[in-house]
């Protein structure tokens, strides 16, 4: 199958004179998760991060440590798996005309990754639409969030980004990202499986008009709530002509998810400044409102999983499979009124499946999970109001002493994480060290970053702030992120604890709190390793969860959980 879909793209390079072709995971609107996912249609590669380069005799596919066993799985028999960071430059073939979609390319991308070695060609007919059959369209118009859910009036917030291109002495912001445009109208939309983003481009000018480049039927209910007028809604086969009757001589758009195509036809009017969307550092900053939503999805989320966990480890009597354990999760979460869809495809491994950072099971490709095994299982859930994720790993057994202790050196770098005084340590870079200091003191460590941030009602990771080795964005109040260290060994196990925190504020003081509610497996948990600070903290953390959630448990399920804090 993957074979004949690259043998028919192949057959298209002759007619655009190119020798290879290159593709995206993102779409046209640079979202992390697409239904128009064209990098699986080609490859059959599922993670949310990659590219994918064809050429006639040879296909490459480039994605980070988190994916590399996940794609050697999925796509490498036919694709030579090779690190991210070396399509910087690329010099793994010269001299060669590579063709791309102008549409879903930036040219910040184009030029860091062939301008060095290669030529370039835009071909603005995407070939793997032209090759593929089935195309997904979401039909289902946009909707709106009052302001007792989002906290705040979009009239607001439309005026800071008035401000904001005054300041900058700019006519106009062209936002390319819809998780911002989503935020800054305070609508959602059903364009993509996991996130409830309505996609569509938005053009705001520096005095009263936005117009938004969509196609009318998803904008209907918006027009008949008269948060938007017919004439401000732009077809997207109009928009070139749109843009030449534009007056106005400056435009700002989003370095990292406006197209080359956005761009040209930009270009030819205005002077265009690129740069990162401020919308990104705005939407960032949770209000008093989003962050109470955000504490009251928790709590129903906190539910499933305490009820899942008590049934997995103490109710199930006979060997499931990974694929059963994630439905019997998410029929947990389907039993609230609120609960929506899973905010990203549910990760849930046992032994060396865990290991894989990103593995998903099917129906078809799912292992029995063993008693002497350790079980990974990191979801998530879409509510209204409110976006989560979280990461736990369970025993069902007697652990061995080795993963007890590395499963140990995991939590007290979550604990440390958690307990950072955000004062001293005030961003990522600096907290991703903590995070990591008890497991490098036995030269153990792990490759993907500790903590994402986390959106609103919108996508699970979200930036610009985040808990890793690069991240220098200095965390601010109502900031929300993950915060997950692990440990994975190749084919043996993996070990991960994930909670969502948030940054709160007293006194001028700024510390992280928690937001997911579920407990910590204690079983493998070696507690002479922990210092009393330690353990005085997994009896508060412990004893929270029981407050808020006992009343939702059974008997059998409450007795349970009790015991955390005895």
């Amino acid at each position: 199958m993957i074979k004949d879909r690259i043998n028919t793209l192949i057959s298209k390079f002759n007619k655009y004179n190119i020798d290879g072709y290159i593709i995206p995971k993102n779409d046209e609107f640079f979202s992390e998760y697409s239904a128009n996912d064209r990098l699986k249609a080609i490859s059959n590669f599922s993670g949310s991060a990659g590219y994918s380069i064809i050429l006639k005799k040879k296909n490459y596919l480039f994605v980070d440590g988190r994916y590399t066993i996940q794609a050697k799985k999925e796509a490498g028999k036919s694709f030579k798996i090779v690190d991210l960071h070396k399509i910087i430059n690329c010099n793994l073939f010269q001299n060669l005309s590579i063709g791309f979609d102008p549409k879903i390319f930036t040219s910040k991308q184009i030029k860091n990754f062939f301008h060095k070695n290669n030529k370039v060609k835009s071909i603005e007919s995407n070939l793997i639409d032209q090759i593929r059959k089935n195309k997904v369209k979401s039909s289902k118009p946009f909707f709106s969030l009052k302001n007792k859910i989002v906290g705040e009036n979009y009239k607001t917030k439309i005026i800071k980004i008035r401000k904001y291109l005054n300041k900058n002495k700019s006519d106009y912001l062209f936002i390319t990202a819809p998780e911002n445009i989503a935020w800054l109208l305070n609508i959602r939309g059903h364009d993509n499986p996991n996130s409830p983003i309505p996609n569509c481009q938005l053009i705001i000018n520096n005095k009263k008009s936005f117009y938004l480049i969509s196609s009318k039927d998803k904008v209907s209910k918006l027009i008949n709530e008269k948060k938007i007028k017919s004439d401000q809604v732009i077809e997207p086969k109009n928009f070139k002509k749109f843009i030449s009757n534009l007056k106005g001589k400056k435009i700002v758009i989003d370095k990292n998810t406006c197209s080359i195509f956005f761009e040209n036809v930009l270009k030819k009017k205005f002077k265009v400044l690129s740069i990162e969307d401020p919308i990104y550092s705005l939407k960032s900053l949770k209000n008093k409102t989003e962050i109470k939503n955000m504490l009251n999805a928790h709590i129903f989320d906190g539910v499933a999983l305490t009820k899942f966990i008590y049934w997995i480890k103490n109710i199930n009597k006979k060997t499931i499979t990974e694929f059963e354990a994630q439905n019997k999760l998410e029929n947990f979460r389907k039993k609230n009124k609120d609960y929506l869809y899973p905010s990203f495809n549910t990760i849930a491994g046992t032994a060396g499946n865990a290991a894989i950072v990103h593995y998903r099971a099917t129906k078809k490709n799912s292992k029995k999970i063993k008693k002497k095994d350790i079980f990974l299982c990191d979801s998530g859930g879409q509510y209204k109001y409110g976006t989560t994720d979280v990461t736990r790993t369970i025993c069902f057994s007697k652990p061995k002493k080795n993963i007890k202790n590395i499963f140990t050196r995991v939590l007290k770098g979550h604990i440390a994480v958690v307990k950072s005084n955000l004062n001293k340590y005030s961003s990522g870079n600096l907290i991703d060290i903590r995070a990591r200091k008890f497991l490098k003191e036995i030269n153990l460590d792990y490759q993907h970053g500790t903590g994402h941030g986390v959106g609103f009602f919108l996508n699970v990771h979200e930036g610009p702030q985040g808990i890793s080795k690069f991240n220098k964005i200095k965390l601010r109040e109502g900031m929300i992120l993950s915060n997950e260290p692990g440990y994975y060994k190749k084919n043996k196990f993996g070990i991960r604890i994930e909670n969502l925190i948030y940054v709160k504020k007293n006194k001028n003081k700024l510390y992280f709190k928690n937001l997911t509610l579920a407990p910590i497996d204690k079983d493998l948990i070696n507690f002479d390793l922990l210092t009393n600070g330690e353990k005085n903290y997994l009896w508060e953390y412990n004893l929270d969860i029981y407050t808020k959630l006992n009343k939702y448990l059974n008997s059998s399920e409450k007795k349970w959980l009790a015991t955390f804090i005895q």
